[in-house]
């Protein structure tokens, strides 16, 4: 084979392979259709919050115990006359329940005995006293009678010093008589303070209401023995006033910067679907707490709870409203973390982008989620330019963890961004693209991805 037929052959091979690829590739574009998923760019308010989870609880409680030990005989009446259970409206100073008295009661009267004792004990003293009393004014008399003789021949020496010893003995015991006097007080005092004391146990016997309430809880039962040691034994849980209720919710230490009291704050019960109860933060507790290293602060949130619909321990979803903007463009938060191939970029915005790859979007590091911090401050959106995608810088602001705020000289309220793409095969049905889909090289069978 001469030269030129070899090189006749070679360019017969060079033109069918050229051949060959211009139909693959007509035919891989003719099979499979890339369509865009679009939105409009929206105006409205955008309100930030932040989420987290608490429990509803009564806005004072009352732990009712008891301070002597004994079995508990019966409980009392509420104000409709029942007996008091789970739910029973008290009044304050009403009977809740009493314990058996009997070895109390035994104490009071063994207490007054002491005391009557203790009393007649000062009655005798007293009586003493004026014994006593007699006693030195005759040894007073004799002992001035015998001064006047003085030892003489009317008046022995004996006599002399008998009538002066009996004159200081008198005197001695009645300063004795006065200290009986005072011990036998002393005494009585001693009684009164045991009568009071084994009287103010045996009133402990009947437990009272402290306070105008509904019983959230019963801990004894009839029969049962309660024993108070170091701590009370608590018998009864009472809420002072289920029409103000607090949610305590736990708020991450990433968050509580935002958190101050008087906020407004929404949250919902499961026991109320699709109900939103308002409130707003009363405090916020110091005392945090750390679990599995994660830092959270206890916020009290104060409801009211005039209508009484809201129960105690409740689980709540609340959302601390945080910022808002009125009156302003925004577009999901799928558009700004959507990025193209560079072969879906127009080809004036390919020649800006100098890499030839699609450009990053700030957005994709950043957080946009419902702590309601701003965003980047700068981003990109991808609006259609017929087969094509064109970028737009944008500047971002608040976000409520589904919709951020955009502004820039370009956008333009009902202007369509793209969130993602559908790929559509000619012989197979629609496939959604999306930034966290998988993606495959190669053409594949029905419902394949285009490669990216």
């Amino acid at each position: 084979m001469n030269r030129f037929a070899r090189f006749g052959i070679f360019v017969l091979v060079v033109v069918a392979v050229a051949a060959f690829s211009a139909y693959r590739f007509l035919n891989r574009h003719d099979g499979q259709t890339t369509l865009y998923r679009t939105a409009p760019v929206k105006r409205g308010d955008l309100l930030a919050t932040i989420g987290a989870t608490g429990t509803v609880e009564p806005e004072e409680l009352v732990d009712v115990g008891a301070q002597v030990a004994g079995q508990i005989l019966v409980f009392g009446k509420d104000r409709s006359g029942k007996t008091v259970d789970y739910g029973s409206v008290v009044q304050e100073g009403m009977v809740l329940a009493r314990i058996d008295d009997s070895l109390f009661a035994a104490d009071v009267a063994t207490a007054k005995a002491q005391l009557e004792q203790a009393k007649a004990g000062v009655a005798r003293s007293q009586a003493d006293l004026g014994q006593l009393q007699a006693k030195l004014v005759q040894a007073e008399r004799d002992w001035s009678r015998a001064k006047k003789l003085g030892p003489s021949e009317a008046l022995s020496q004996a006599d002399f010093d008998a009538a002066q010893s009996a004159y200081e003995v008198a005197k001695a015991n009645m300063e004795v008589g006065k200290a009986s006097i005072v011990q036998s007080k002393s005494s009585v005092a001693q009684a009164e303070a045991t009568l009071m004391r084994a009287q103010r146990n045996l009133d402990y016997c009947t437990i009272k209401s402290p306070v105008d309430g509904v019983i959230i809880d019963r801990r004894v039962n009839i029969g049962q023995t309660v024993v108070a040691s170091l701590n009370a034994p608590s018998l009864f849980l009472i809420a002072k006033d289920l029409k103000r209720m607090q949610v305590w919710v736990s708020v991450n230490e990433a968050d509580i910067g935002t958190i101050h009291p008087g906020q407004p704050v929404a949250f919902t019960v499961d026991a109320f679907p699709g109900e939103v109860f308002r409130g707003e933060v009363g405090k916020i507790r110091l005392n945090a707490t750390m679990t599995q290293n994660v830092v959270t602060y206890t916020v009290e949130v104060v409801t009211d709870n005039s209508d009484g619909r809201l129960l105690p321990y409740l689980t709540a979803n609340a959302r601390f409203m945080v910022n808002e903007r009125d009156d302003v463009l925004m577009t999901p938060n799928a558009a700004l973390r959507w990025s193209p191939t560079a072969d879906q970029l127009a080809p004036d915005s390919r020649k800006k982008s100098g890499s030839g790859s699609a450009a990053r979007n700030p957005s994709d590091s950043g957080s946009t989620g419902e702590a309601g911090r701003e965003s980047s401050p700068r981003g990109v959106v991808y609006v259609p330019a017929g087969n094509f995608v064109r970028p737009l810088t944008v500047a971002t602001g608040l976000s409520d963890g589904s919709m951020t705020e955009i502004q820039g000289e370009a956008i333009k309220e009902g202007m369509l961004v793209v969130l993602g793409e559908e790929t559509r095969d000619a012989s197979g049905p629609q496939t959604v693209a999306s930034p966290f889909t998988p993606q495959f090289f190669g053409r594949g069978g029905s419902g394949g991805q285009r490669p990216r």
